[in-house]
């Protein structure tokens, strides 16, 4: 082989790696509020977030592994699985925005901490970059639940110092006209709005 055609391959070779990681992949870890519980797939926000990324020619690519009805301890049962499907390494990230059905069925808070804490566990031990979304109740399940409930995801982002990302749907939570029925749920409405709210929360994570 001459040296010419060395340089050249290996030119080659480093360009295609480069491209490889060029993509940076984004995996949603959530329940049916990510999951776009109620309504048609291309209408829920993960699915137009990550239209606006192509559009837009952004190297992210956004993967919504959100399941309606999930706990955390659905997600730490899933997270090995979800890991290595796909292939994510040191410069992507997930997000986990799980706990909410916990919450609402009155699960321990030592639970809830344990649950989260595995799942965090297991993506770093995995070398992937981790971010916690801070989950709200309704207030109905006593103030002391819901403190203790709510402040679990800022210690364990202080614990493991990952990023605490703010709930995503503060800004149509307390509006009927972006809620369903359930007061649960957001609609269709509401989910440009946590697009625009996410875009930002993920791009800046990206580029930390």
């Amino acid at each position: 082989m001459t040296s010419s055609l060395f340089i050249t391959i290996t030119l080659f070779l480093c360009f295609s790696m480069s491209l490889a990681h060029a993509e940076t992949k984004v995996v949603m870890y959530g329940d049916s509020v990510s999951a776009g519980y109620g309504m048609k797939t291309e209408q829920s926000w993960p699915y137009l977030l990550q239209q606006t990324f192509v559009t837009e020619n952004t190297p992210i690519k956004l993967i919504n592994e959100s399941i309606s009805g999930e706990t955390t301890g659905g997600g730490v049962a899933r997270i090995e699985q979800v890991l290595k499907r796909h292939n994510l390494d040191k410069d992507d990230w997930i997000i986990i925005e799980l706990g909410g059905n916990d919450g609402l069925r009155g699960f321990p808070i030592n639970t809830l901490n344990s649950n989260l804490t595995q799942m965090i566990k297991a993506a770093q031990a995995s070398e992937v970059n981790v971010a916690l979304m801070q989950v709200r109740i309704p207030p109905n399940y006593g103030k002391r639940y819901t403190s203790m409930f709510e402040g679990t995801y800022g210690k364990l982002a202080k614990r493991f110092d990952i990023p605490l990302l703010p709930f995503f749907m503060e800004k149509v939570a307390t509006n009927p006209n972006y809620m369903m029925r359930d007061g649960i749920h957001p609609n269709v409405s509401a989910q440009i709005i946590i697009r625009d709210e996410m875009k930002s929360v993920i791009e800046g994570l990206v580029s930390e």
